[in-house]
């Protein structure tokens, strides 16, 4: 099994789409081989931020280590929901740093392929050998595998509360299928969609890809941040938040981190929203659910 970089630096660093590519052999995403670290980390370039505190890479691989190791026996989707928000909250970029795919491609191939593998190594289909998609090292936003987890715990937290990025996080097609949607941006529709799994509205991943598909077709004609305004963004919290980074302990393992202190979603907002999406939702159709008028039938 591929395992933890042998080979270190003390920053984590920029790796770009085609640097990137050229280690992504056979033998690396069948979880085989290790990545080349000394080779891989030539050709990197620094952050932008390299002289502060968060760009140092030993917080981010002591939160990867502790996460496969808190999850060891459980199943590796389990550790999305509890590294999400501990992840986001150890870089604390903007969401214009995070937008760079080449802070996630050296994250996931010069800091933790080993992470990548134990996450994301699957068979395809039965009888097929087990392997890792290769945009899970280098890929869109909703699939690389640190990538996502930093864009769920931006999009779902709510404000400085991260408990709405745990309860997304713990439903794969809220990462897998929501996350891709633009009117996920929108934050009243994010924490609609959240409360409807969290009061047991919305349950399984099946019924969670109809909701967003349904959101998705209703935003075409129904503009939700009219009927639902968000709070107006102030940068201040969120710079603030990033300063502090400068002094700031690692991030908490067992109570979950806190995120800058910006106000959170208009509870009327949410509140209009999720009266709306709760009507979308039952006559939405799912796969396995029963007709209207009987129980809805549960996941397999």
């Amino acid at each position: 099994m591929t395992d933890k970089p042998n080979f270190l630096p003390e920053r984590l660093a920029l790796l770009a789409d085609l640097n990137a590519a050229q280690y992504l052999t056979e033998g690396l995403l069948s979880g085989k081989e290790d990545a080349p670290a000394i080779a891989l980390n030539k050709t990197t370039e620094p952050l932008p931020h390299d002289g502060e505190s968060r760009a140092e890479l030993a917080p981010v691989r002591d939160l990867i280590d502790d996460a496969m190791y808190k999850f060891r026996d459980d199943r590796p989707t389990s550790a999305d929901a509890w590294l999400a928000p501990r992840l986001h909250a150890t870089l604390r970029l903007t969401r214009r740093e995070a937008a760079d795919r080449r802070i996630w491609n050296h994250l996931a191939l010069g800091v933790a392929p080993d992470y990548v593998v134990w996450r994301h190594l699957v068979a395809k289909s039965e009888g097929d050998p087990p392997k890792v998609a290769a945009a899970r090292f280098r890929g869109p936003a909703y699939t690389q595998v640190f990538s996502r987890l930093w864009w769920a715990a931006e999009l779902y937290r709510d404000g400085p509360d991260y408990g709405p990025v745990v309860i997304a996080c713990s439903n794969q097609e809220m990462l897998n299928t929501a996350l891709r949607l633009d009117a996920i941006e929108h934050r009243p529709t994010a924490q609609a969609m959240v409360r409807l799994i969290k009061r047991g509205t919305v349950t399984n991943t099946r019924e969670v890809n109809a909701m967003a598909a349904a959101i998705n077709a209703s935003a075409a004609t129904l503009m939700y941040d009219v009927v639902a305004p968000d709070a107006e963004r102030d940068g201040r919290p969120l710079r603030e938040w990033i300063e502090a980074a400068e002094s700031a302990p690692a991030v908490p393992r067992r109570e979950l981190p806190v995120g800058p202190y910006e106000e959170k979603s208009p509870q009327r907002s949410v509140d209009v929203l999720v009266d709306h999406f709760a009507e979308l939702f039952a006559g939405a159709p799912v796969r396995g659910r029963r007709d209207a008028g009987e129980e809805t039938g549960s996941e397999v």
